[in-house]
């Protein structure tokens, strides 16, 4: 992705031009209404959407919109991982990386620049169930990790950049069901994944290698409906996390803790008045260096 010097006069373009522009979140507040996220759709007809979900009693949820052409093949995705907008004088440009039949790809758009680049990086992503990338950076020190779940229960890890390289893989992650990113530090990224028995667990990954996750119980059940975990920064250290039940079109939001252990404070917000008929949903975030996330 471009980097660019996000300028107050391209911010406010950007913030008029598009509707996958992440909004600002309020910090301070640990749990509340104060917070909110930006969730997108792959549909069936490859469109990209964009939509605003707010903590409240009930959450409540924008009409999710796009207004760009279709952005992949129609019924080609299967996996996302968060996609980053960056502010440019002319709208935005929007990057992030998907799985289409068995090839990952990354791409990389901003249709009012005519920019439209789609990159293939390599093959063997049949067998895959999750993909997330972490993209980190404060000072000095960087990191660009993705990560993939295999359908055998392999995690691997690469670094991403000029190129994809593996740094890595474990095993043992056979029922976890669907997993998000909840920080991003220098040392260390952290999932956070429900299995298909229902508990939640957070996977806290050195960046050192070899690759050696941390994995710890937060919720021994009840998780298991969710086919897809997203999840966005809330206050300071905590967490505003979105499970969808693909089963029912459904979706709930809850206010999470800094992460604990069995401790994390976990509160219920209750059911998004919307539904989630879309194949695909993935976090709309800012650019990386604009994006902290300190759930862990």
């Amino acid at each position: 992705m471009r980097r660019t010097v996000v300028s107050s006069l391209a911010v406010a373009v950007a913030l008029t031009a598009t509707a996958f522009v992440p909004s600002a979140h309020a910090v301070g507040s640990a749990t509340t209404e104060a917070c909110w996220m930006n969730p997108g759709s792959v549909t069936a007809k490859g469109v990209q959407t964009g939509f605003k979900i707010t903590a409240g009693t009930p959450p409540t949820m924008t009409t999710p919109s796009s207004d760009s052409p279709a952005v992949f093949p129609a019924g080609k995705v299967r996996l996302s991982s968060s996609f980053e907008v960056e502010p440019s004088v002319a709208g935005a440009d929007h990057s992030g990386y998907v799985a289409e039949g068995d090839s990952l790809y990354s791409r990389y758009y901003n249709f009012n620049e005519g920019t439209d680049i789609t990159t293939r990086i390599g093959g063997g992503w049949t067998n895959f169930t999750a993909l997330e990338v972490a993209h980190f950076e404060q000072g000095k020190t960087f990191h660009w990790n993705a990560y993939g779940l295999r359908n055998d229960g392999t995690l691997f890890r690469w670094t991403v950049g000029t190129g994809w390289r593996s740094t890595g893989s474990a095993t043992g992650f056979g029922s976890v069901k669907s997993m998000a990113l909840i920080s991003k530090t220098a040392t260390y990224d952290t999932l956070l994944a429900n299995t298909r028995s229902g508990a939640l667990y957070t996977i806290r990954i050195p960046v050192s290698s070899p690759m050696k996750p941390i994995v710890t119980k937060v919720r021994p059940g009840t998780w298991q409906g969710f086919e897809t975990l997203i999840a966005q920064k809330c206050g300071n250290y905590g967490t505003l996390l979105l499970g969808i039940d693909k089963d029912t079109g459904s979706g709930y939001l809850y206010a999470v803790g800094h992460a604990n252990g069995a401790s994390t404070v976990i509160n219920s917000l209750g059911k998004v008045t919307g539904t989630f008929p879309d194949p695909v949903y993935f976090r709309w975030g800012p650019v990386f260096y604009l994006d902290p996330l300190n759930g862990d």
